[in-house]
Order: C-alpha cells, then structure tokens, then sequence
C-alpha cells in the first residue's frame, strides 16, 4: 500500500499501477487526474527552466555583437570589419527563437488579453519586443529602405530573458507551497490497529487485533495505539493513562496527560502507555483534516496582488498604439512626406515608448532588495510580499516556538529536604532518575544537570505513565513525578509545599516533586522559556507603531505569564489551529494588513490566511513552506527588519518604475514628428539614436538607483537593539 500524493488515498500497488517518479522519488496515484495534477506543475517548470537558460545562452551573443553598433566611430574602426557587416544577421538567426519559440508565452498571453479586451504585462511585452525585433529585422534584411541602419536586436532579447527568470523564481516558489499540503498527510498513520471481532472454528466470538489502512475505520471503532506511535484519527480514550504530545497540532510544547475519558486528536503522537481509543472522528471529520482544508482554501482564496506594471501597462498600452498609428497615418496623409518616413514615425513612437528599462525596474530593485534581506537571514518568496510587508499594521506572533524557545525547560530549583542535599545535587538525582526518560520534562531535567557534570546511568527504573518515574540508584530510593505519584507511595506534602506548588502553577510553571527515600526533598520547577530576542522585536514594532497581538493554543496562565513578560496587551490564549485562521479572517475584516508570524503546522491555516505568513526559519516545513516570508535564523527581531526592508525596496521599485518611462514617453512628442517643422523629415533618421539614448540612460537609471539598497541599514540592528 502506497500513499497518493494528491488525495491522500492508500493504493494498492499492482503491475499495471500509476506510477511517477520525480526527484529520484517514487509516487502511486490512485488516477489519471491524479497523476496530472502531479506532474503537470512540475513539467511546466521544467520547461520555463530550459526556456530561461536557451534565453541566456541567446542573450549574451546578442549583447556582445550590438557593441559596434553603440561604440563611437571611432572605437569601431578597432573591430573586425567582418564582424562589423555582418553582426546584424547573426543577431537576427540568434534573435528569432528567442522572439517567438521561447518568447511564445508572451503572444499567447496578448491573445488573451485581446480576447479578454484588457492590456496586461505580456501585451507591453509583445508589443514592444516585436517593434523593436521586426524594425530591426528590416533594417537587416532591406537596407535600402532605411536611411539610418541602427537595429534593436539586444532590446528585445535583454527584455524577455529578465521577465522569464523573474517568472521563473516566482515558479519555483509556487511549486514548493503546493508541497505543505501534502507534507500534512505526512503527519497522519498510514496503518491503524484496529479490534474487530472474529469467530473461531468452535463458534466463539473473539475480539482480535487487526491492521487496517486508516481509510477504513469507522466511527465506534476501538483502536490500540503504543507508545512512539501516533494517533490514528480523533476518539476518546477508553482504557490506559499516557502523556501525548500535541505540539503538531496545538502548539503546545509541553506533552499533555490522557486518561480514560480525554478526547486525543490524529496525528499526535503518543509517549508513554499503551491508549484503547474509540475513534469520534474519521475521514473529513478529523481535526488534521479541517486544518488541511482551511491551508486550501486560504492558500487559493487570497487575492492576488494586481501588479503595478499590469495598472500602468492597462492605459499606457492603448494609448501609445493610438499616438504611433495616428503618426503615421497623420504624416503619409496630411504631411504627405512618403511611407518611408511615415513608417518610421509610427516605428519610432513603438521603439521610444517601449521602456526597456521596464524589464529590469522591479526585478533590479526586488535582486538587490532580496540579496540584503539575504544577508539578515530573510527569505521574501516574492515581490508582491515586500509590497505586503511596507503597510503591515498589525502583527500576530505564535508563543510557542516563536517568542519562546518552544521546548521546556529548568527554571527553578528548591531544595526542601532536611539535610538540605543543595539544589546541584538535587538537579543531579532527578536527573539520574530521567535519564532513560522520553517524556521532554525528564530530558529537559537531564539536559540542564549535564550543563554541570556528567549523569550516570539509572540501575533500575520504573515509568508510571501520566504521573513521573520510580528509580534506585546506589541503594537511594527515586521519586520524580506528580503529587498523584507521591500520594500513591504515602509521601506526605505539608501545606507550605502545596502553597508553593499552587504559586509556581499559576505562574504557568510545571512543578515536579522529587523524593529521595521517602522523603519529600524538592521541587522543580519547568517553563518554555522566551527567547532571547523576543523582547527586543516586541519593542521595536511596538516604537513602528504595529499592534501587537500573542495568539496561542497554550493555556491561559502560561501565556498571560509570557505576555506580560513581553509587554504584549492583547493576548487570545487555547485557540485551536481552526479558530486561530478565524482570528486573523476577524482582523483582516476590520481593513487592516495582518502579518502572522508562526512556526508550527497548527500555524499553517493562520499563515496562509494572513495578508502575509513571516514563518520562522527552526520551524516546521508545512509552516515554512505556507509562509510568504521566512527567517532563515529564527531571530524573531528579523520581523521589524522585514518589515523596513519592504518599505525601502517598494520605494525603490516605484521609483523605477517613473524612470523606466520617464525618458522614453518624454521622446515620445520628437518620436511622433514634433520637430519637423522646425528640423524637417531628416530629424526621424536621429529617432533611432535618440530612442538608443534613452533606453539606455533609463536603464542605468534604474539599476543605479536600485544599488542604492545595498546600502540600506535597518534602524535597530541585533546588537542595538
């Protein structure tokens, strides 16, 4: 039995089976429809990938062979004269696949867009590297008919190979994110014992163990889970005490004890003792499966961000084709000055108002943007989130994982015994009585006594699920656990240690008793603990004018203790992952732009939802591949850097945008014959130049200004802040 891929249905692998193997990676599908939404992602990225490197590999030919036409007279003369007559055909062999086998898309993109009675990208993109590539392939191939012999060959190439590798990263991006979906069915058993009954040869009926697909169970069914295994599907257990880590699904750090009569939830993971559980909830119904569908359905459900260029190139299209046709028609007609000329006109105002730097306005500034957040350990997966990230209002943080450490650990130590042992070597004995412990409590004990000195290994032990650990060492009698455990061995806990007991738990502590012969010796006190810089980004958003809002599915007491420590006002405490993406939905109603930042596959729905997901680079793959944004150290300050380097890259990008336009539509009236009263029809003969000019210092414009980030420095930095 094999897991499909897409619709999470086990197959049954035969002969015939659908198979596909992607990254070295074998896959079964359950159909054909299956298989295509599968593969056809993949294929098309494939084929944008070698559309980009043919592009490039076309591209630099093309730029080296145009320096004669754009070098002085006399530089040229110092080049080959071979080279120099016949570098316009081979730029054109070069530039007419590039123009329309690899830059097909674009056509097929103004056809829908003509279908569609909308200008668009592409259309901006057609049309200008077409005028540029046909003029210049007359040119080559009519000589005669051109006064002036300038070709625009390198524009054409330069700004179709800029726009694929852009689509490209935005690509890539796109197929990773479709991959979180799928990792959550990772989480789930594939298997699950089941009892059923059974009869035997004498007529008797037996209830048997039995491994069915997860498929197959039914509500009533009683499932066995053992320790290390996970949940099947969401019940109530009915026999058997354990703890049960649900930190995949509530965020929760800290594993939670179960006994009969505790609802558990599939794809959590059982630790200690062996769970009969009736299942409540299979299939669609399951707690996995709601959050699954909420990442769906947000992921598909947020609006696409309509590009800056799409807005400009919806007027400025139309209305540069009307001016060129109508100079053209204007001159032949009423100027009466020949075709020549009036094609030229109508050529020129195409060429002058084809913007190349266009191409390179947001992707130069989005490079230099994405290489500084780069060196801050921020990952932008694309443009439109730095746009996001400079008008951000209100921030959402996870607690767990991600303004805390997101596992527990020591933070008091008491020692009460009466020969007053020291705190050290009360660490030291609870630590040797956890040593062969799986529960986080225990490792964390051992974790903090090995920071001191080494724990010999435990002679006996014993693991009472839910309640703590029986030990001897060196002829010592162990007792670390719970006050259930201490009342079961008649260990008496005087009302000063209960009061102390009660004032650690409201502080959202978890407090351990230890007993060392039977007498009660101390307390331990354990808490996930806040990270280091957790305060420090709390700070300075708050002095950015953010809200800030702690969201978590831990309890109220931990999280108001965490809150205050940080300084936070808002807290909403034991959300689940389905009302956490409900809590941001409430927000983004209220016309605000909503960051959650998270790092657990119960933040995944919230990510997805928020205007934009900040996911924290030590968390979970389904999270990060959910967020729009991920910070690659973890450091919860890199938040408030984010969020900065969005404001000045978008600056940057609108910026580039006005002088990508801005030489060329300034030519545009002298490409159009606005000068020929005064300079006569010889003036369109400097078109060529002029346009070459232009596009040129635009170009250099925008890259030079797009520099500029490098050298951006965020206003608090780590270690000022």
């Amino acid at each position: 039995m094999a897991k499909d891929p897409i619709c999470g249905m086990f197959v049954e692998e035969k002969p015939d089976s659908i198979k596909y193997t992607m990254k070295g990676k074998e896959y079964l599908f359950c159909s054909t429809q299956c298989l295509h939404e599968f593969t056809e992602p993949e294929k098309e990225f494939r084929k944008l990938k070698i559309h980009v490197a043919i592009s490039i590999g076309l591209t630099i030919p093309i730029l080296l062979l145009s320096l004669p036409h754009m070098l002085p007279a006399q530089f040229s003369q110092f080049l080959p004269m071979d080279l120099m007559q016949n570098s316009s055909y081979i730029m054109l062999i070069l530039a007419t696949p590039l123009q329309f086998w690899v830059g097909w898309r674009f056509y097929k993109g103004f056809w829908d867009g003509v279908r569609a009675k909308a200008s668009n990208m592409d259309t901006l993109i057609a049309i200008g590297t077409s005028a540029a590539y046909l003029y210049s392939a007359a040119v080559t191939l009519a000589p005669d008919l051109f006064p002036f012999k300038t070709v625009y060959f390198e524009t054409s190439a330069v700004i179709i190979t800029l726009i694929l590798i852009g689509r490209l990263l935005e690509t890539r991006t796109k197929e990773k994110a479709s991959y979180a979906i799928r990792k959550l069915f990772d989480l789930q058993p594939r298997m699950a014992k089941v009892l059923r009954s059974t009869t035997n040869p004498s007529g008797q009926i037996l209830e048997a163990e039995t491994e069915i697909p997860i498929e197959e169970i039914r509500v009533g069914d009683v499932l066995i889970v053992r320790a290390g295994e996970g949940i099947p599907t969401d019940g109530v257990i009915i026999e058997g005490i354990s703890s049960l880590d649900e930190s995949a699904v509530t965020g929760e750090s800290i594993p939670v004890d179960k006994s009969s009569g505790d609802y558990v939830i599939g794809a959590t993971m059982n630790k200690t003792g062996l769970l009969k559980i009736r299942a409540a909830n299979v299939g669609q119904d399951t707690v996995l499966s709601q959050i699954i569908d909420l990442v769906e359905e947000a992921r598909t459900g947020k609006a696409q961000m309509q590009r800056m260029v799409d807005q400009v190139a919806k007027y400025f299209v139309p209305a540069i084709i009307i001016t060129a046709i109508s100079a053209g028609l204007g001159w032949y007609f009423v100027g009466d000055i020949g075709f020549t000329y009036s094609l030229l006109a109508f050529v020129s105002v195409i060429i002058i108002a084809c913007p190349c730097a266009l191409g390179i306005a947001t992707p130069a500034a989005l490079m230099m943007g994405s290489g500084k957040a780069a060196e801050y350990g921020i990952l932008f997966k694309g443009g439109e989130y730095l746009e996001i990230a400079s008008k951000v209002q209100t921030i959402v943080f996870d607690k767990t994982g991600t303004l805390t450490e997101g596992k527990p650990s020591v933070t008091d130590i008491y020692d009460i015994s009466e020969s007053k042992i020291g705190e050290k070597e009360l660490l030291r004995l609870a630590a040797i009585a956890e040593s062969g412990s799986e529960h986080p409590l225990g490792q964390a004990i051992v974790r903090k006594a090995k920071e001191n000195s080494m724990v010999p290994n435990i002679e006996l032990s014993e693991s009472i699920a839910g309640h703590g650990i029986i030990a001897r060492y060196r002829d010592h009698a162990l007792l670390v656990g719970t006050r259930k455990l201490m009342s079961d061995n008649e260990i008496s806990i005087p009302e000063s240690v209960e009061s102390k007991l009660s004032e650690l738990e409201n502080m959202g502590k978890t407090a351990i008793l230890i007993s060392i012969d039977s007498k009660l010796s101390g307390i331990i006190a354990l808490a996930d603990t806040l990270k280091n810089s957790a305060k420090d980004a709390v700070r300075a958003l708050k002095s950015n004018g953010n809200e800030i809002i702690m969201l978590t599915g831990d309890n109220e007491r931990t999280a108001n203790r965490i809150a205050t420590e940080l300084g936070i006002k808002k807290v909403m405490s034991q959300v689940l992952p389905q009302q956490k993406e409900k809590v941001i939905t409430e927000l983004m109603t209220d016309k605000k732009i909503v960051a959650m930042v998270g790092d657990g596959i119960n933040d995944a729905p919230a990510l997805a939802r928020a205007d934009l997901g900040i996911a924290i680079g030590s968390g979970t793959d389904v999270a990060k591949e959910t967020g729009d944004i991920i910070l690659i150290k973890g450091d919860v300050r890199d938040v408030a850097i984010a969020l900065e380097l969005g404001r000045k890259t978008v600056s940057k990008i609108k910026q580039n945008l006005f002088w990508a336009f801005a030489y060329n539509t300034g030519l545009i009236p002298i490409a159009g014959g606005a000068l020929v009263p005064v300079l006569g029809v010889g003036i369109f003969g400097w078109l060529p130049m002029l346009a070459a000019l232009a596009m040129a210092m635009s170009s250099l414009t925008v890259v030079g200004n797009s520099i500029l980030l490098e050298r951006f420095k965020p206003k608090l930095f780590h270690h000022q802040i």
